[in-house]
């Protein structure tokens, strides 16, 4: 089971459609068909059932799978967050470009240092 497959999965599942899926993802169609059979494969069950007009709803396999797949992609999204970056991002004034809005402030209120920050740390 490869990541990308659940979030073709769970893009299908949202949408109920490969194509509003694809377009989402930024995929081709049949990339995000392929994607869900592989997935299918993996799970050894089909996990949409196709309708005629361009439209899919999920079978009972795709019903118990779509909240285990939300929490896994959940799990990995919040993973890569907390590991990417744990430095402190600051930024002052010296740093920031000093043109429009952020100049015209340093201007006016000179005691006042803008700080950006990042994780509630400035």
């Amino acid at each position: 089971m490869e990541l990308q497959h659940l979030r073709a999965f769970r893009e299908v599942a949202r949408e109920l459609s490969f194509t509003r899926a694809a377009h989402n993802l930024h995929y081709s169609q049949p990339a995000v068909t392929a994607q869900i059979k592989g997935l299918e494969e993996d799970m050894g069950a089909s996990l949409f059932q196709r309708r005629g007009n361009r439209s899919v709803e999920l079978t009972p396999a795709g019903a118990r799978l779509r909240p285990l797949a939300e929490r896994i992609l959940e799990l990995v999204e919040t993973a890569q967050y907390e590991i990417a970056d744990p430095a402190p991002t600051v930024v002052d004034r010296r740093m920031a470009p000093q043109g429009g809005m952020t100049g015209r402030f340093a201007d006016a209120r000179p005691a006042d240092r803008p700080l950006l920050g990042r994780g509630g740390r400035a």
